[in-house]
């Protein structure tokens, strides 16, 4: 169900006709309140584009030395190649060796090896920008090697859909990122339901993206055939216990695991306006930086052993933004809070991304101070015409129940 307020491109160019320039500027946060649930029963839409690629114009002409961070760090070969073999040898110990040590296996399937299958999503995540190694060849093969141990092909539908979230950041209908309808309505503001929703959250990311319905790649089909010489290659090596131990790896680190809760810290929105969140805590140690997403999607050609160098050298765009200190935390307070659920989203329609999109420019220096004497009451202008929105809906809600 796509949001109800201003869905068609008239109305969309209704809602701008009198701007020249995004008004969000310079941080490009928007002008919208989270959606609550119990008040609300929609993600909150948003009239402008996903943020990210005019917030990174707009840091580019303060400081164009970011642009000498792009390129890629071979060091996440030998990372992947370690993950790996780390990991089939401990599907190894567990299906020829230690054959009687049941809860054993569980338990280090949720603490090791539910680490190193979380890694290797990540490493997903930087073969998909060619953050690898120097061509787009290269990089897929890294993902290939990355899923020897995950049992099913990941890495390919992953990069595919992934840019897609890039590019539709939000837009309904195209983001595979975004929670479905049934989801939301399923789950609602539950605190059980939102437990067990967590643990499959990794069959639930798969699920939005065969939603899509759309035909495989030439790689996605790659993909598969490499699966399965794998998983035979696997099987006789460490036979079906050895296998069992992969699967609970993926099951339990995709799902209620420290390591999953980017998921949650990403888009899920804990402040009115901000629609993408950065953790800087420990785990962006072992699990390569990718609490640092505010930076990666606004430079996503930075490999991630430089993403902390972003915000050192633009930290006015970065140090008032919201953030993560703890991924447990995260989890628990997506759980146990009544302010979160599936629905604490913010989407758009396509129109209203394309039109923002093209029409509304980044301002250069000299512009930005021509507006800012404007910008306050502009702003007021917008989030008033938000809340009555907001109220419209909520009245509705309540008119249909």
């Amino acid at each position: 169900m796509p949001p109800r307020e201003y869905n068609t491109a008239e109305e969309v160019e209704a809602l701008h006709k009198d701007e020249q320039f995004d008004m969000r500027f310079p941080s490009y946060l928007g002008f919208w309140k989270r959606s609550v649930p119990g008040l609300d029963e929609e993600p909150r839409f948003d009239m402008y584009d996903e943020p990210h690629l005019k917030r990174k114009k707009q840091i580019l002409k303060d400081h164009p030395e970011i642009e000498d961070l792009y390129g890629y760090d071979t060091n996440t070969v030998w990372i992947t190649l370690a993950t790996v073999c780390a990991q089939v040898g401990l599907a190894y110990l567990f299906g020829r060796v230690l054959t009687d040590w049941h809860w054993t296996m569980v338990l280090v399937a949720y603490t090791i090896g539910g680490s190193f299958s979380t890694q290797i999503g990540i490493i997903f995540h930087e073969f998909t920008h060619n953050l690898c190694a120097a061509t787009s060849l290269q990089n897929r093969w890294v993902g290939n090697l990355g899923n020897i141990p995950m049992m099913i092909p990941l890495a390919q539908s992953f990069r595919r859909y992934h840019l897609e979230h890039h590019t539709y950041q939000g837009v309904y209908g195209y983001d595979p990122d975004l929670p479905l309808e049934w989801e939301i309505r399923l789950i609602a503001n539950d605190p059980i339901k939102k437990f067990f929703w967590l643990i499959i959250y990794g069959v639930m990311y798969l699920g939005r993206g065969l939603a899509q319905q759309k035909q495989l790649s030439r790689w996605e089909l790659y993909n598969w055939a490499w699966t399965l010489v794998c998983d035979l290659a696997i099987y006789n090596l460490c036979g079906a216990r050895g296998m069992l131990y992969l699967a609970i790896s993926v099951l339990l680190g995709f799902g209620l695991h420290p390591g999953a809760a980017h998921f949650i810290q990403e888009h899920y929105t804990f402040r009115d306006g901000q629609e993408t969140y950065s953790y800087y805590g420990s785990g962006n140690y072992f699990w390569l930086n990718i609490g640092y997403h505010n930076e990666h999607h606004d430079f996503p050609l930075v490999p991630w052993t430089k993403l902390p160098e972003i915000k050192r050298i633009a930290p006015e765009y970065y140090d008032h933004l919201a953030y993560h200190t703890s991924w447990c935390a995260v989890l628990y307070m997506f759980v146990t809070s009544s302010l979160l659920a599936p629905q604490s989203r913010v989407v758009r329609t396509l129109d209203a991304h394309r039109y923002a999109r093209k029409n509304l420019r980044v301002p250069d220096q000299d512009e930005i101070k021509a507006l800012t004497s404007v910008k306050a009451e502009f702003a007021k202008r917008m989030k008033k015409a938000v809340e009555l929105s907001m109220e419209k809906a909520r009245a509705r809600k309540i008119a249909n129940a």
